[in-house]
Order: C-alpha cells, then sequence, then structure tokens
C-alpha cells in the first residue's frame, strides 16, 4: 500500500531529509586521499547524535555501520573499514537519519581528488538523470515515467542501470511502497498523487548492468569490474510540482 503524507509529515520529513543531506555535504568535506571510510563513519554517528536523532541504517537488517561508503566498482551498501581513499578514486556515500519518528535518506558519489574527465562524466550524467527523473514526479504522471526517464537518459549516455537495486517510498519506515525500479515503461504503474513521498536514486554503471555482492552480505559491486556512481533524494509530489526534500 503507497501512504500519502499530510502537509505536517512532509514538513517532518522535510526536516529528516535535509539533516540527511547536510550530513553528507559535511562528509564530503572530509573526503580526500589517506582517509579511511571508518574515520567518515566514526565522525558522522557522532554527528547524528548531536543532533538529536538516530541513524536509520545501523543495525538495520543486520547491517554494522551507520554510513555506506561504496568505492569505485562497489555500487551500493559498501560497509566502512580501515580502507584508506586513494587520489582518483570516487566514493558514493548513502545516509538515513530518523528524527522524530521520521526518516531521511540521501546518497552523493563524490571524487577523491582530481578524477579523469571520463569518470567526472558518469557522476554528471548520473546527477543528470536524477533531476530528470525527479522532473516527472508530478500528479498524474505515473511511476513508470521516472523509471523510464533514467533508463533512457543513461543508456542514451552509454551506460547501464543497475537493476537488482531500487529507489522506494519512504515516511516512518525507511523502505516503503513503491519500488521505484531506474527502467520500465513511460506511461506504466501506479498515478502518482498528491502526499507521496518518493526516494529516487539512480544507480548508474559504466560497464554492464550486472552486479554481485562480495562475501561480506552487503557490498554490491559490478559484475565486470568497472564505476559506478549513485545519487539520491527524497520527493514529495505536490500540486506546486516536484517537492525535493533534501534540499
Amino acid at each position: 500500500m503507497i501512504i500519502c503524507k499530510s502537509p505536517a509529515e512532509i514538513e517532518r520529513l522535510r526536516r529528516s531529509g535535509r539533516m540527511a543531506r547536510g550530513l553528507l555535504e559535511e562528509l564530503q568535506e572530509r573526503v580526500q586521499p589517506g582517509v579511511s571510510t571508518i574515520e567518515l563513519e566514526k565522525y558522522i554517528e557522532r554527528r547524528i547524535t548531536q543532533l538529536g536523532a538516530r541513524p536509520a541504517f545501523k543495525g538495520y537488517r543486520g547491517y554494522p555501520c551507520c554510513l555506506c561508503a561504496s568505492i569505485n566498482s562497489e555500487v551500493i551498501h559498501g560497509i566502512p573499514s580501515e580502507r584508506s581513499l586513494e587520489k582518483g578514486d570516487i566514493l558514493s556515500l548513502d545516509l538515513g537519519v530518523v528524527l522524530d519518528g521520521y526518516y531521511g535518506d540521501s546518497a552523493i558519489t563524490v571524487p577523491v581528488g582530481e578524477i579523469p574527465e571520463s569518470t567526472q562524466r558518469l557522476l554528471r550524467v548520473t546527477q543528470e538523470a536524477l533531476q530528470l527523473a525527479i522532473d516527472k514526479a508530478r500528479l498524474g504522471n505515473r511511476l513508470g515515467d521516472i523509471s523510464a526517464t533514467v533508463q533512457r537518459y543513461v543508456e542514451d549516455n552509454g551506460y547501464s542501470v543497475v537493476r537488482e537495486f531500487v529507489g522506494h517510498g519512504i515516511g516512518r519506515q525507511l523502505h516503503e511502497e513503491p519500488q521505484i525500479p531506474n527502467f520500465g515503461k513511460p506511461g506504466h504503474g501506479p498515478v502518482l498523487k498528491q502526499g507521496m513521498v518518493l526516494a529516487i536514486e539512480p544507480m548508474v554503471n559504466a560497464g554492464g548492468p550486472e552486479v554481485r555482492v562480495l562475501a561480506d552480505n552487503w557490498t554490491a559491486v559490478t559484475a565486470d569490474g568497472t564505476l559506478s556512481a549513485h545519487f539520491e533524494h527524497m520527493v514529495a509530489v505536490s500540486h506546486n510540482g516536484p517537492d525535493v526534500l533534501t534540499m
């Protein structure tokens, strides 16, 4: 069942969404060669507590950390570790918080120092696909319009979308209906209605779409070892058009 939120609930989701995004921006400033992802994890756990929230991911289905930190060919769910970042890496950071009972969830992919133009293009296309998808989150459109927009833009630019993992509804639970694939057909799926809140998150591979999960049972990597990028915003469907709650 898709739960449509009241205006008051959307404002609570905006608070949690903005907190998650703000914390990601703090992390981005700390990403540099030589920094380990467990350092980022320790920092963000302190900050979440200081802000009066709690981590959404830690303990969720047994996940051990607050932060997902995925390097290079790691698509999502990378577990923070002592591994140090190196110049030229890319790092996908996915963070969730719970504030006053409502979830915030956002993701960015950031460069570690200077990266090649080809890698910059992967990040740019993934961000642009997200923005185009957000523009489809309008009353009367269908969920498939969002999904198809991501797929078409990504594939037109020579990349592929991950199919095993999807975006989702969000509210008082981290993952609510509907699921939001990054592939699909326009004009298909549920009609978008006032109060729906969607976590839209393109996951884009430089090579093929196939992924595999490592022995830790969490970290998903590209099957062909190519780079992957991930960006996510929470968006409310409203009479005034798409309302991005993580900005």
